[in-house]
């Protein structure tokens, strides 16, 4: 990564933000936690000098107004932050959720909806949005998989724990 040789990282966490940062080391007060997580992991490498696709279940636990500890940095405050914090490169690129896809304005560095999935509606994914959700006028549907692609997702997870079948 440092060399420029890798140029996506995958990344999950417990909680993700409006901006992007992804907390993956604890829940609430960080004298008194309520919930310890893994920690990065090398997590925080990967934000901080490649392009992140975030895949985690849509929920509004998870999609915070802002996290509880930053673990990997996404847009740090929104605007130009994280260039002012040393990060030029890298950033949180797509979240992959159950109900759709999500992107960034890079330049005010906060979350949009970039897609739904077939037959969620633009009030699931903001019942299930704990921050408010920039959402554009039209919002196209995700392009399913082909059965090409789809094949090959299952025949990575054969046990189908990320690929149901349905």
């Amino acid at each position: 990564m440092q060399r420029g040789y890798v140029d996506y990282g995958f990344l999950g966490g417990a909680q993700i933000d409006r901006h992007g940062n992804l907390n993956s080391s604890f829940i609430g007060d960080p004298d008194s936690p309520k919930v310890r997580l893994p920690g990065t992991g090398g997590a925080n490498d990967i934000a901080s000098m490649t392009k992140v696709i975030v895949a985690m279940r849509h929920e509004k636990r998870r999609f915070v107004e802002d996290v509880d500890f930053i673990t990997s940095p996404g847009y740090l405050k929104g605007g130009r932050s994280r260039q002012d914090a040393g990060l030029p490169a890298g950033g949180v690129h797509l979240v992959i959720t159950h109900l759709g896809l999500l992107d960034f304005d890079r330049r005010r560095g906060r979350m949009r909806l970039k897609s739904l999935h077939p037959g969620v509606d633009p009030q699931e994914m903001r019942e299930n949005t704990g921050f408010e959700l920039v959402i554009p006028k039209k919002v196209p549907k995700t392009k399913p998989p082909t059965a090409k692609e789809l094949s090959s997702l299952r025949a990575l997870d054969p046990d189908g724990r990320y690929t149901r079948r349905d």
